[in-house]
């Protein structure tokens, strides 16, 4: 695309790069309705299909679906074979497209989250007017279902086998047989995932949102683990049913409206001997240095969902990259902690930390 002004060469590369983003936006956008309608599941599992041939298997509106084949084509999602008039996808695309909460999926990380906080648009404009926030509640079950599915490869693929074995203290804690609590448990996978790995603990998850309580609730029920895991609707800040071996947040803590008293209270809730897991954003210390692709997504993150529903509460408002690892060393020793241990843990997205009293 170029300039049909007489603008300088470096407008004209800005103008480019612009459209480039507006380019991403289009597939995202058609990626969002394969991924949501199950088109791609389905071209992964059943195999090449024209639109007539798609349309019928997935039960959907063949020109519909013809259009939006065309389109992800055009953007290099499925190919397209015109001897035979099918489309296909590759097959080292379906791990990123159709592999649910594999490692390496990026349905619920990027469509969701591109398409569902759409209906909070207008809120948040208003928001940036008042300076108040945007109520979880508004956003809705389908950003709750985003969180869950972005969440979801941590627990499934990070969570016991690859974090645990770093922190051998809580570890052996739970394979003994521990007490634990989830703080901002959403719809309770991580203490599912823990229940089935470690039979001899009690479990326990907090949120202040109702529906996911009663997601995690039934979740914990069909996973066989209801006996072992409960969930209760409770603000973590206001204090802890404990006390407690081990304490989880998992990407809560700079949601918090207040991270301070929840630190507190968690340090409160803590056995003597306890240990606190802590998942955060992987951000730098200063917003210069949070730049290009992934600091673009952060902040979009901040923006759509992190520091409004923040500041609804009228509450700190860290947003997504303002708990890094600095700003969380003098909080948690603040709130009484004694050790902050940050893993070694290669991940762009999170930073996972160990602290004791």
């Amino acid at each position: 695309m170029t300039s049909q002004t007489d603008g300088t060469a470096s407008t004209e590369e800005f103008m480019d790069k612009v459209f480039g983003d507006y380019v991403g936006a289009n597939a995202i956008f058609m990626a969002a309705i394969g991924d949501r309608l199950g088109l791609f599941k389905d071209l992964a599992a059943a195999g090449p299909a024209t639109s007539v041939e798609l349309a019928e298997r997935t039960g959907l509106a063949e020109r519909y679906v013809r259009e939006w084949l065309h389109g992800m084509a055009a953007a290099g999602y499925l190919t397209f074979d015109a001897n035979g008039g099918r489309y296909a996808m590759p097959a080292d695309h379906v791990p990123v497209l159709a592999e649910e909460s594999g490692t390496m999926f990026m349905g619920a990380a990027f469509f969701d989250y591109s398409t569902t906080f759409g209906e909070s648009f207008h809120a948040l404009l208003e928001a940036f007017r008042s300076g108040e926030g945007v109520r979880q509640e508004l956003y809705g079950q389908e950003a709750a279902e985003a969180i869950e599915r972005f969440t979801a490869p941590w627990f499934e693929h990070q969570l016991v086998p690859v974090w645990l074995p770093l922190m051998p203290e809580v570890r052996t804690t739970l394979e003994v047989g521990a007490r634990v609590c989830d703080v901002g448990c959403g719809q309770g996978r991580a203490l599912i995932k823990l229940a089935q790995a470690f039979p001899h603990c009690e479990l326990v998850g907090l949120d202040r949102y109702e529906p996911a309580i009663q997601a995690a609730t039934e979740n914990a029920r069909q996973a066989g683990v209801g006996d072992r895991v409960r969930f209760e609707m409770h603000d973590g800040a206001a204090g802890l049913p404990g006390p407690f071996d081990v304490i989880t947040t998992f990407d809560v803590l700079h949601d918090s409206a207040d991270p301070a008293g929840l630190l507190r209270a968690i340090h409160d809730g803590l056995k003597p001997s306890g240990r606190y897991v802590c998942v955060d954003i992987n951000c730098a210390d200063r917003s210069e240095d949070n730049v290009g692709p992934m600091g673009t997504v952060l902040y979009g993150l901040s923006l759509s969902y992190c520091l409004p529903v923040s500041l609804a509460r009228g509450g700190a408002g860290l947003g997504t990259c303002g708990l890094p690892e600095g700003r969380l060393r003098a909080m948690a020793l603040e709130a009484g902690f004694a050790e902050v241990r940050r893993l070694p843990v290669d991940d762009p997205f999170n930073n996972v930390y160990e602290l004791s009293l």
